[in-house]
């Protein structure tokens, strides 16, 4: 085995510190953490602003909502293809407001007097709170600190999907585009579905942009998407538009990338009322 001289030892260090000077930090966007005071808790959010933000410019930008969107969750590969979607003229510059975690069933749920739901899963039924942060606390936040336009996207998948649903059906104003991924209607014994003309027939004028997603993902998250986009379709709804599509290669796990490409390539958050 053959030995550095101690004389080369200080040597060795002194590159090794220049090699991590020369390192810098991968950013790609901005976190805040705020406290909310209708869930009474702290929340974080990732931000993704496109190459040629300037907040001294006088050019808004569509703002695209991700739920499910911490670091680790989806917010890295969201904001990929934003930025590609971006780079090949598909998409306008857009910034991305990754929404982390901190009880999505909670969160994402409306309640439920089935027993065997709210046994497996105690801590469901907070939705309304979660919207209600999501309109007077985020979407607020947001406006005050960038420069955003009135074009809104709300994504969501599973879970997710379910609420972005809810908000649809019950609040279309909240948003202007709804990214619908393989939703959890099957949740409460599919009470929204059942809800649902209903819901979409007391509102005179709903102006939104629908696209719904499912993959091989079994008969009952495949009915749940299929019926919420026959709904919305037979709605008499002159500007209530709906792209539905079924995608048999996908499962849970690999659908929300390919189907959000897709998503952002027809809607096209370049519109705006």
């Amino acid at each position: 085995m053959k030995r550095i001289p101690i004389l080369l030892i200080p040597l060795l260090f002194l590159l090794v510190q220049l090699q991590a000077q020369k390192a810098a930090p991968l950013s790609i966007g901005e976190t805040h953490t705020f406290r909310s005071e209708i869930l009474h808790e702290n929340r974080t959010v990732n931000i993704y602003l496109p190459k040629e933000y300037n907040p001294a410019a006088n050019r808004h930008y569509p703002v695209i909502y991700l739920l499910d969107g911490a670091m680790d969750e989806d917010f890295i590969h969201i904001a990929g293809l934003t930025q590609f979607l971006t780079m090949i003229d598909t998409l306008p510059p857009s910034i991305l407001v990754g929404i982390a975690n901190v009880d999505r069933k909670r969160d994402f749920t409306y309640p439920s007097t089935i027993k065997e739901l709210t046994k497996q899963y105690p801590t469901t039924g907070g939705a309304a709170n979660f919207i209600a942060f999501l309109s007077q606390e985020l979407q607020p936040f947001v406006k005050k600190h960038y420069k955003v336009n009135d074009s809104t996207t709300l994504i969501g998948q599973s879970l997710g999907g379910l609420l972005a649903s809810s908000i649809l059906l019950k609040q279309p104003d909240m948003f202007m585009n709804y990214v619908i991924i393989s939703p959890s209607l099957w949740w409460d014994e599919g009470s929204l579905l059942t809800m649902a003309p209903f819901l979409i027939s007391t509102r005179k004028d709903i102006h939104a942009h629908v696209f719904i997603a499912v993959g091989d993902e079994g008969e009952q998250m495949q009915d749940g998407a299929t019926r919420l986009a026959t709904v919305l379709q037979d709605a008499r709804q002159k500007e209530l538009f709906t792209n539905f599509l079924y995608m048999p290669k996908e499962t849970h796990r690999t659908i929300l990338h390919n189907s959000v490409y897709k998503a952002l390539q027809l809607l096209n958050v370049k519109r705006s009322r």
